[in-house]
């Protein structure tokens, strides 16, 4: 009767487009066990002017992850929040880590700049300097003959 029409969370759009009965038919649920997710605080669509449901392609690929957790790995609502936080928490912290890289690496870069122009000739001496040994000397006393 539906076209089924699959959804990856990776490719899915945050646009609230979708009125509760178009996202409910696409997840595969009853409008009302997205109305309960909504109370629950699992699922949190947008709302229209009116204030109507919108849900997104995100929010339907997360519906359908939740229907997925609850019926074939027998996890309950409480812990679905929780996996749903967690994978929240830890998708802002990637973020958050690869602005720091960037930081870093913007860091470095400018540091390097700064290091060019305060030595123009670069990190080459005008006068070669002669390398040190790194050998290790060991030193034993000398034996005196009459001992």
């Amino acid at each position: 009767m539906y076209e089924e029409i699959s959804i990856s969370m990776e490719q899915a759009s945050d646009a609230k487009i979708l009125i509760i009965s178009v996202a409910a038919r696409l997840a595969g649920m009853h409008p009302q066990t997205l109305r309960q997710y909504d109370r629950l605080g699992l699922v949190q669509p947008g709302r229209a002017g009116g204030g109507g449901r919108r849900y997104s392609e995100r929010d339907v690929a997360l519906l359908r992850e939740v229907q997925r957790l609850s019926q074939e790995d027998g996890v309950n609502l409480a812990g679905i929040k929780r996996i749903i936080g967690l994978e929240q928490l830890v998708s802002d912290l990637q973020h958050r880590v690869a602005e720091l890289e960037q930081q870093l690496d913007s860091a470095y870069a400018r540091m390097a700049q700064m290091e060019a122009m305060t030595n123009p000739y670069g990190s080459r001496d005008l006068v070669r300097q002669e390398r040190h040994s790194t050998a290790l000397v060991v030193w034993r006393p000398r034996r005196s003959p009459d001992k």
